[in-house]
């Protein structure tokens, strides 16, 4: 942890400590970061006792990724206006409790719902971290308290995959909620106790028919790619719902263009520093997400480790990825912004190529420096968009701009886990052949592969190599990812042909920030 001022005061008189704060964020943030991956390792216990079939294992993940994502920017401006500190309880309670009523649960629909709700929570919640963080250090701190709170929002999906596999042992997924239920209230306990509010009340007012929206376009978007490998995805419901949700997005921007406090003001991409964040943030999270979804199953079901072995397998990854994180900030002050930055993405690009080569037989020693590769990249990466997208923006729109942080971040996780989990869905289909085998057992080992080592057999051998295959595509099209997002940095992040580059990003874009974002706030004095 960074080392951090004497206490400060609020205007009410109240004493902050600096450290306990960053701590306490980051353990609200850990509570609904670690939730997008710890059920994952739950996923074959979860397919066996609710006999939901890989489409619905899909939607179980996905429905808090896509209500979080889509609900980020609304609840960025509901903390900006009524106060972070508020917004940090209110979504630690909706968390907690949602968890609480999906130990109870035993359908897959009503685990979708349930999840869907968890996703509100974390929308309050997460935005409001990072804004409280920006707005309560000092400049010259928040660099490196930023890095911290990047390090575990990186590390926490792997340690919720750990925590996760330890309490599988003792018991089955219903456990991993009782786990949000614990950390939930630990949060808002200590939050009550050492965190600040802040607000600005002259912020933007909510933005019903954006928010509306926004919502519609993401869901009806990712509702089509989860379902397409079942409907297939030359289906006119299929391409129709693409269709659908990119122009209901683009009636999205156009309203927002309108507005005169906007809750995204669609400006703000032509500042490059903020547009390369953003970018960055959304294509890592799409390539890591995905990869959780799709390896924890592999190792579970196909390597056949126990819960806790395969969330101890990728412990390399977060290894890997914590003192890369740490040392990024020192990267970007020695070799400029640019360079550390497009480097992890490449490295990313890499470790999602080495883990495409992943099959039944393939040696640990294979996997693991896949892993550390992927942590490495993901390290380097993470710190330097998260610093640009919020250094972009002036204080009073602090919370609105680590809402945009967090939505690229989720809005990238619940796409990633969308389209990496249909590809590996078509292709498992498509390479599962089964000869002489009864109907009701074929189509049952194409629903999913739990389903599928359930039946046992020369079953369970085709659907384990046809899910190699499905997993060889999805990782190579992660690598692709990874790689497109390098090149878009270096790309929008190259020196000016009048200006050297700098640590905080191109020189050129500080001499014109202020007069853009004057712009893009819709004339508001900030």
């Amino acid at each position: 942890m960074p080392a951090t001022s004497p206490p400060a005061t609020t205007a009410s008189g109240r004493t902050v400590r600096h450290g306990a704060v960053l701590a306490v964020t980051c353990l609200a943030l850990a509570t609904v970061v670690a939730a997008m991956a710890s059920l994952n390792v739950a996923l074959p216990d979860l397919a066996r006792e609710t006999r939901a079939t890989q489409t619905q294992l899909s939607w179980i993940i996905d429905a808090y990724s896509l209500v979080f994502a889509s609900l980020l920017l609304p609840a960025g401006a509901i903390g900006d206006r009524f106060g972070r500190r508020r917004s940090l309880l209110a979504g630690l309670a909706v968390f907690g409790a949602g968890s609480l009523l999906a130990m109870l649960t035993t359908s897959p629909e009503a685990l979708i719902a349930l999840r869907a709700l968890l996703g509100v929570g974390a929308a309050l919640v997460m935005p409001a971290t990072l804004a409280t963080i920006t707005t309560t250090f000092p400049r010259a701190e928040r660099a490196r308290a930023v890095s911290v709170w990047a390090a575990v929002a990186g590390a926490s999906a792997v340690v919720g995959l750990l925590t996760s596999g330890l309490v599988l042992e003792i018991g089955s997924w219903r456990m991993v909620f009782l786990l949000n239920v614990v950390l939930a209230l630990a949060a808002l306990a200590l939050t009550l106790v050492f965190v600040p509010e802040s607000a600005e009340p002259g912020a933007a007012s909510g933005d019903a028919v954006g928010a509306v929206l926004a919502v519609a376009g993401l869901g009806v978007l990712v509702y089509s790619v989860i379902e397409a490998p079942v409907r297939g995805w030359g289906s006119p419901l299929t391409l129709g719902g693409l269709l659908a949700g990119m122009l209901v997005l683009v009636g999205f921007a156009r309203w927002e263009l309108t507005r005169r406090q906007p809750m995204l003001d669609p400006r703000l991409f032509t500042n490059r520093r903020f547009a390369a964040g953003s970018l960055s943030i959304a294509l890592q999270f799409f390539a890591f997400f995905g990869f959780i979804f799709v390896i924890m199953q592999y190792l579970q079901l196909v390597r056949r480790d126990s819960a806790l072995a395969a969330a101890v397998g990728v412990l390399p990854m977060a290894a890997a990825m914590v003192p890369a994180s740490r040392l990024s900030p020192r990267l970007t002050a020695r070799l400029g912004v640019r360079r550390p930055w497009v480097a992890g993405l490449f490295v990313v690009a890499a470790g999602m190529a080495v883990l495409s080569q992943l099959d039944d037989s393939t040696p640990y020693g294979l996997l693991a420096g896949g892993l550390i590769l992927l942590g490495t990249g993901m390290g380097l990466a993470m710190t330097p968009a998260t610093t640009e997208i919020t250094d972009a923006l002036p204080a009073g729109l602090q919370n609105v701009g680590s809402a945009m942080n967090d939505l690229s971040r989720e809005l990238g996780g619940a796409l990633g886990i969308a389209v990496l989990g249909s590809i590996l869905s078509a292709a498992y289909r498509s390479h599962l052949h089964l000869v002489g085998v009864p109907a009701p057992a074929v189509e049952a080992a194409r629903s999913s592969l739990a389903a599928a080592t359930a039946i046992g057999g020369p079953v369970a051998e085709h659907a384990r190599t046809a899910f190699a295959a499905g997993l060889h595509e999805a990782l190579l099209g992660a690598s692709g990812v990874a790689a497109l997002a390098a090149v878009a940095v270096a790309v929008l992040l190259r020196p000016s042909g009048t200006g050297q580059e700098r640590a905080g990003g191109a020189a050129e874009d500080t001499e014109h920030a202020e007069p853009e974002l004057t712009v893009i706030t819709g004339g508001a004095t900030r």
